[in-house]
């Protein structure tokens, strides 16, 4: 017997970057590097926030397709909560990297939410993960197969 393998559309190529990616960052060296590397790989738009509040703003006035998030910004130390309002978007919400020194803190139905980078780490490997595909459950497929 012999069998033919077929690759999935969505599994047959690395996943596109994201055209919109939203740094939250307070390391100003490191949100730099970051928001650089994404430049360099091909990200139309990447937006640097230091704070929680400039991050809701940035929120409030659009919606970035994927957010890196540093778990603890220098205005609070849970910046999680940041990804536990982006859950509220639904389906369709952004991707969710956190950045951390510390993955131990973050609490594990949040960091369920995304994948997790531990600090330092190469921005090659922020990149890897921006270029898989977001997991989709069946009422995004229905909603793309619509569109």
């Amino acid at each position: 017997m012999r069998e033919t393998m077929t690759q999935h559309p969505e599994t047959a190529a690395p996943a596109k970057l994201p055209g919109h990616v939203l740094v939250v960052e307070d390391d100003a060296v490191l949100g730099m590097t970051i928001e650089q590397a994404l430049l360099d790989a091909g990200v139309a738009r990447v937006a640097l926030c230091a704070s929680t509040e400039e991050a809701m703003q940035h929120l409030r006035d659009g919606r970035p397709e994927a957010i890196v998030l540093d778990v603890h910004l220098a205005d609070r130390d849970d910046g999680w909560a940041i990804a536990e309002l982006v859950r509220t978007l639904g389906a369709d919400s952004p991707q969710i990297i956190f950045s951390t020194g510390a993955p131990q803190d973050i609490p594990a139905d949040i960091a369920a939410l995304g994948c997790t980078l531990e600090k330092p780490y190469d921005a090659q490997e922020l990149i890897a993960v921006l270029r898989q595909a977001k997991p989709r459950g069946i009422i995004s497929r229905l909603r793309g197969a619509l569109r």
